[in-house]
């Protein structure tokens, strides 16, 4: 089967050369493009988000040995929240490799929160299915990085607080787009810009995407009062 120029640059950001590729393709197939295939993502997101649990659990577990049920229950709801499957599923580029109906493309499908943390899932389950349990495992570990051990107990970031503000007021959710990248290849700064629907804007520069887009979430919270 052969795959789009997206669907293969997605397969080497993942890390994964799917053995079925038709795996790939229907983790991919969101629910708009119903009219047209019978397979789409939304049986593979519920087993991904297992998938997912699982591997975050065992993680958490052995990250710190001493937490209680009642400090590991909140960072586990932040590591597997669908904000975080979208913020991963952005990083390696998912949205551009989704295959959405025509009308969920007008609306802007590939940058939807909630479409791309599915995604993310449904990905998840295909390298599951693919290649077994440990493979999606590593491959999990690997793309939620620093998120892991850096999750707080509170579970509440910024970018999250951000979100929650933007949805009360009805407007969509903020942007995060790098606008620069200095220093030496093997320690870059990123900067980071937050955007509200509203047009207001923040910029903030830290060691990894993720800090940096925190940063500026904060920023433009204090800035929002």
């Amino acid at each position: 089967m052969k795959l789009s120029a997206e669907v293969k640059a997605l397969e080497t950001r993942l890390g994964h050369t799917f053995q079925d590729k038709a795996r790939l393709r229907r983790a991919l197939t969101h629910s708009s493009m119903s009219s047209t295939t019978r397979e789409d993502n939304q049986r593979l997101e519920f087993l991904g988000d297992r998938v997912l649990g699982l591997v975050m659990a065992e993680a958490l577990l052995a990250h710190d040995r001493a937490a209680s049920e009642g400090q590991l229950a909140p960072r586990y709801n932040a590591l597997v929240r669908k904000e975080t499957c979208a913020d991963v599923a952005r990083e390696v580029g998912i949205g551009e490799a989704l295959k959405l109906g025509r009308s969920e493309q007008m609306s802007g499908g590939r940058r939807k929160q909630a479409l791309l943390g599915d995604a993310m899932e449904a990905v998840i389950a295909a390298i599951y299915l693919d290649a077994g349990f440990e493979v999606a495992r590593d491959m999990i570990l690997r793309l939620w990085g620093d998120r892991i051990e850096g999750v707080d107990e509170d579970a509440k970031d910024a970018k999250t607080s951000l979100q929650e503000w933007a949805q009360a007021r009805k407007m969509p959710p903020p942007t995060y787009t790098e606008v620069a990248r200095s220093g030496p290849d093997h320690a870059p700064l990123f900067t980071i810009e937050a955007r509200l629907d509203s047009g207001e804007t923040t910029q903030a520069t830290a060691s990894n995407k993720r800090q940096a887009e925190q940063a500026a979430a904060k920023a433009l919270l204090d800035r929002l009062g």
